[in-house]
């Protein structure tokens, strides 16, 4: 008798540790690490804490978020890999360093895309977004949110660089992208990659001449210590795409999911402010730290690039091109 109601006693227990276990399943925690590759001074560090306390508050604690700036998480490629294992959670990552993985999210990036960030901002959070965005779930990564890295611009410790000309010889560091890498060659340059975190031992050692990135970050990353010349080329405007493994992104809650989009889009305007904020000051202010600044022609260097569109056009599709010409015109 005492064996049956044993049976008895462990079959229920059974029966209601399996009625228990999805509700568990729901309500575990999702503990997401973050990582980008900038420091603590960048707007992307700033804003992507922000993101993340909004997160583990408005969930109480069912979401958890914790950021890790300066590459602690590993290079852009190494974060992009390992969204795609679900070893790394989640990453704050330039749009053009997944080509790697979809090769028409280089369509953010390419030369001249875009002549004001409003007409990206409007394409990224209108159907080129959306276009993108569904290219990229079936290679294991959720965008969740279009923040900036913003205008990109060239310095170097050779010469001003005024014409496509200037750049004539001037070994410089590009990110790992193939279509940044032809860019530079069609302008003249002898571009390399190199990871973001290798950057300012490269310039200060002299195995570079030159670098291309927004105002906010040649600030934030000190390069006013190891580079002279400030061109304003604006030759590419860049997106930081929020994005968070497949896998962790379908262990959330619907509800929580819309607490993490809302949260995602909210910092993301902040973020998108802070950059311009930041962008109009920051001239005087590298200026005040040696930088010597110099317009271009932007005509010669839009003229220089016109074979770059041509030689992506099967990349993209003709279907994506059309997306994007609407909202450049």
């Amino acid at each position: 008798m005492q064996h049956h109601t044993n049976l008895i006693r462990g079959g229920l227990l059974a029966a209601c540790l399996s009625a228990v276990a999805p509700v568990a399943a729901l309500a575990a925690d999702v503990s997401i690490r973050l990582g980008h590759v900038l420091p603590e001074s960048h707007s992307w560090h700033i804003a992507a804490s922000g993101f993340a306390d909004e997160v583990n508050t408005a969930t109480d604690g069912r979401v958890q978020i914790e950021v890790f700036p300066s590459g602690q998480l590993g290079s852009e490629k190494e974060v992009i890999e390992g969204l795609q294992f679900g070893s790394v959670q989640a990453g704050l990552i330039g749009a053009g360093s997944f080509q790697g993985v979809e090769p028409r999210m280089g369509i953010i990036e390419m030369p001249y895309a875009w002549a004001s960030r409003e007409q990206a901002f409007a394409a990224l959070d209108g159907e080129l977004g959306a276009a993108l965005a569904g290219m990229m779930e079936p290679k294991g990564i959720k965008v969740i949110g279009w923040w900036e890295t913003g205008f990109r611009n060239i310095t170097n410790n050779v010469r001003p660089v005024e014409k496509p000309a200037d750049l004539a010889g001037l070994k410089i560091r590009v990110t790992p992208d193939k279509v940044r890498l032809a860019t530079f060659e069609t302008l003249g340059a002898e571009p390399a990659p190199l990871s973001f975190g290798e950057l300012y031992s490269a310039l200060q050692q002299g195995l570079f001449d030159a670098q291309e990135n927004p105002l906010t970050i040649i600030d934030s990353a000190s390069f006013y210590e190891v580079q002279k010349y400030v061109s304003l080329s604006e030759h590419i405007w860049g997106a930081a795409t929020l994005t968070m493994s497949k896998s962790v992104w379908d262990k959330i809650s619907p509800e929580d999911q819309a607490v993490v989009l809302a949260a995602a889009t909210a910092w993301g305007e902040k973020q998108r402010d802070m950059v311009a904020k930041a962008s109009a000051e920051l001239i005087a202010q590298l200026e005040a730290k040696g930088m010597e600044f110099n317009e271009v022609d932007k005509t010669a260097f839009i003229e220089a690039v016109a074979p770059i569109w041509e030689s992506q056009k099967d990349v993209y599709g003709e279907e994506l091109l059309t997306i994007l010409d609407t909202y450049r015109k």
